[in-house]
């Protein structure tokens, strides 16, 4: 049987790997999937406590939530990143310093 443990290391693991890809992607692309890797993780930790909670169902109903907010925070970024490429035709974070233009 898959203990809670279990469920954690994997986690980790996402959050980890979401991580390394923040630090040392220089794509706007790679840093939304970096970012959405970390809250998968954050997600699975949610739905594993829910599971070992005998009492309520509330991990099961915040990860729902928490999954509809990242979609629309998805959507909300590749607009964005979409209109910053349109201008500055990269969506290299570091070549993109000035906004008021």
């Amino acid at each position: 049987m898959i203990g809670l443990n279990d469920f954690m290391l994997v986690s980790v693991a996402l959050f980890c790997i979401g991580l390394f890809i923040i630090v040392s992607k220089k794509n706007a692309i790679q840093i939304l999937i970096g970012i959405e890797l970390m809250l998968n993780a954050a997600i699975l930790n949610l739905v594993a406590f829910g599971k070992y909670d005998k009492v309520n169902n509330g991990g099961q109903v915040f990860a729902l939530f928490a999954i509809v907010l990242a979609a629309a925070t998805t959507a909300v970024a590749l607009a964005i990143i979409l209109n910053v490429y349109r201008r500055y035709r990269t969506i290299d974070p570091d070549k993109i310093n000035h906004l008021k233009d």
